[in-house]
Parts: structure tokens; C-alpha cells; sequence
């Protein structure tokens, strides 16, 4: 992995870059910095965003600027201090009944694999929250499996139900509201990634692992 580039965002943000292929090892550079600088942070800091590859550091611009603010995080790379965070692993249910999995054909016929095959394909993928982003609790997640990696659809779809569990490319999240989508929807999920906790409000932290289970059409309708 190359050297992290510093790049200005606006005056209140400096972006830090761990190259251009969210490999893991740019994905924990990433959780690593993350985690150094909540625990030493700068004068005039206010919070960090991790992403793929990327982490947006934002701070107050009548504290400080962006050279001081590089200044620190060059430090905090040369001596990076802290151990690998634990990790958790969450389960996520999920149904995979056709009227819930509207695009489970479509997939099937553009992966080569049976509708069966592509749930258990699913179900077998290793998935790792990467970052949230687009709506709230949208947790980007990676490691769907190569035959699932298919492009988005050339239009998205409205009306789209939250909690539907979706794909596109290398990436799958768990929808948090109804509202459009071009990712291809193959089940729905109980799951509420939305905790309504003020101090903890989405389920996952980024870094966490994620496991589907499969549950029955009668299961989602109870919420499990």
C-alpha cells in the first residue's frame, strides 16, 4: 500500500487518502487512523468520517488550519500506537421469497446460477461494514461474492421497501427507508439497522463483520 496523500476539503476539512483499491489493508489504515486520532485528537478537531479509502478529518477553521491539522496526522501514522480494534460479528435476517426478492430472477439469470444458488451464494458471502453514507444507516457493505457482482440497473427503481436487502457490484446494504434504488433488491430483511438508541443509533460499526441468515416468509412478517 502507497503512502496517504492529504487532500484540502473546503476550510473546515482534510481528506486523507490510502490510494484508490479498497483493499483491506487500505481499509483498516483507514479504521486505524480513525481510532489514533479519536484517542489524540488535534486542537479544534470535531470528527472523522471513514470510507473505502479515505478518511475526512474535520476541524473548527478558527482553531486550526490544514497544515497543522496534516501536521498531527503525519505524526499519528509515524507512530500509530493502537493495536487492531475488536472486532464484532452481527446477523442480519433476511427472506429471500419472491415476492420480497423481486430482482432474485434477474440476478439468477445474469450470474448463470440457479435462484438457489444465488441465495446460498449469498448467504456463504464474508461481509465487512466499510462505511455509511447516502442515507442514514446506510452501511456500505463489502464482500459479495464475484458471481453477485453485478452492475446497477441502467434506471433506479421507486418506492423501493426499507429493509430490502440489495447488491451491486462488489457491495450489498440493508435499505434503512423506502425510497429509489438501482441496486438489484434479492430479500427483505426484520432487521432494524435504525436503533432509535441517541447514543448508539445504527446497529453496526464500521469494521464490524456480518452474517445473513436465511428466515421464512412468516418470520419477517413477525418481525422475528
Amino acid at each position: 500500500m502507497d503512502a496517504p496523500t492529504f487532500r484540502a476539503m473546503a476550510d473546515h476539512a482534510l481528506l486523507v487518502e490510502f490510494g484508490d483499491d479498497p483493499t483491506p489493508a487500505a481499509r483498516e489504515a483507514v479504521r486505524r487512523l480513525d481510532r489514533v486520532l479519536a484517542a489524540a485528537p488535534f486542537a479544534g478537531y470535531a470528527e472523522a468520517v471513514p470510507a473505502f479509502v479515505t478518511l475526512a478529518v474535520l476541524f473548527d477553521p478558527l482553531v486550526t488550519d490544514h497544515a497543522l491539522a496534516e501536521a498531527h496526522l503525519r505524526g499519528l501514522l509515524a507512530h500509530p500506537g493502537a493495536a487492531p480494534a475488536a472486532v464484532s460479528e452481527r446477523l442480519v435476517d433476511v427472506c429471500y421469497d419472491p415476492d420480497v426478492a423481486p430482482d432474485l430472477a434477474a440476478v439468477a439469470a445474469q450470474s448463470g446460477l440457479a435462484p438457489e444458488a444465488v441465495v446460498a451464494a449469498h448467504l456463504a458471502g464474508r461481509y465487512e461494514v466499510v462505511m455509511y453514507g447516502f442515507a442514514p444507516g446506510y452501511a456500505y457493505l463489502a464482500g459479495v461474492p464475484a458471481p453477485l457482482q453485478l452492475d446497477r440497473k441502467p434506471s433506479a427503481v421507486r418506492g423501493v421497501a426499507a429493509g430490502s436487502v440489495i447488491v451491486a457490484g462488489a457491495q450489498c446494504l440493508v435499505t434503512t427507508l423506502t425510497m429509489p434504488t438501482g441496486w438489484w433488491v434479492i430479500g427483505r430483511s426484520p432487521t432494524k439497522v435504525l436503533t432509535g438508541d441517541a447514543a448508539r443509533p445504527f446497529l453496526f460499526d464500521v469494521g464490524d463483520r456480518v452474517r445473513f441468515r436465511r428466515i421464512g416468509r412468516d418470520a419477517l412478517a413477525a418481525g422475528v
